[in-house]
């Protein structure tokens, strides 16, 4: 018992001592530097690759966005004071992703409406653009998949989401892009484009960001789960036969009213010469005239 005390004792005068407080520190700045060595470098590499993008980014802008929209997104104006390139300071990734994406930038010259083309930059170039855009202000962010896409749902939830989405489509939509999606004309020489059969995560920007004509539904108007619920709407409407038989590019009473009176009147105006003409005319002169 004697020899465990006086062990004892030793290893406590030593705890106690100088040198291992410093043994402790040692080992309290290895662990630290240890776990700082472990995560710091991943957090570094990716703000040092968000860099790299942004700066990737801002080449691409110089050269093909600078013209229209300023060096640094700020917009130029005409000599009439007319906006020839709208600022992008506060436009978000969201707005570069979706103009970008579907080839409406950039524009071969300015124009009422930006139409949806082919396809310019490569996938990696739109997030670069669209890094440098965010980097200038505020605005939406790109979506995450899981915002936009129907196929992360139920069946249950689908169908749910199809009918909460018809119901906001027909009070929010209809009137500009037809009660089947298939779109419109617009005042001013504008157009609101067909968006069934649209990539969802287009749509989805489409009503964050309000392109063009379109009016913006933020969050707080439409919020993210009743967009969705509209991307799920239109999903279903190329599944639907139509059961009226031929739709006339389904643009409701404009294009019915146009065959109305192009095949239907016109029809009818014709058949009515037709007929004039080959009726047999009876002479205005008697019988007995000749005599």
């Amino acid at each position: 018992m004697r020899l465990l005390n006086r062990s004892a004792g030793r290893l406590s005068r030593h705890r106690r001592g100088p040198i291992a407080g410093l043994v402790v520190l040692l080992m309290g700045l290895l662990m630290t530097g240890g776990l700082y060595a472990a995560f710091a470098p991943a957090q570094a590499d990716s703000t040092q690759s968000q860099e790299e993008l942004v700066r990737e980014g801002r080449e691409l802008f110089i050269v093909g966005c600078a013209f229209c929209h300023g060096q640094n997104g700020e917009g130029v104006l005409t000599q009439g004071g007319d906006q020839y390139g709208p600022a992008l300071t506060d436009v978000g990734a969201a707005a570069v992703d979706f103009q970008v994406g579907t080839g409406r930038m950039p524009m071969a010259a300015p124009g009422a409406q930006a139409p949806r083309k082919e396809v310019v930059y490569t996938d990696d170039e739109i997030a670069a653009l669209s890094a440098y855009v965010a980097s200038l202000g505020t605005g939406p962010s790109v979506p995450d998949a899981e915002l936009y896409d129907p196929d992360t749902l139920s069946e249950a939830e689908y169908d749910e989401y199809v009918t909460r989405g018809g119901q906001i489509f027909l009070a929010n939509c209809t009137a500009c892009h037809n009660f089947e999606g298939s779109g419109g004309a617009m005042p001013r020489g504008g157009v609101a484009p067909k968006i069934r059969g649209v990539d969802p995560k287009y749509i989805y920007e489409a009503m964050l960001t309000g392109p063009q004509s379109m009016d913006t539904f933020s969050d707080g108007n439409i919020p993210p789960e009743d967009k969705k619920a509209v991307i799920a709407y239109l999903d279903t409407l190329d599944e639907q036969p139509s059961y009226g038989g031929l739709t006339l590019g389904s643009l409701g009473p404009v294009s019915e009213g146009l065959i109305a009176w192009l095949i239907g009147i016109g029809g009818l105006v014709g058949f009515a010469i037709w007929i004039a003409a080959h009726t047999t005319r009876t002479s205005r002169t008697k019988d007995g005239a000749d005599a």
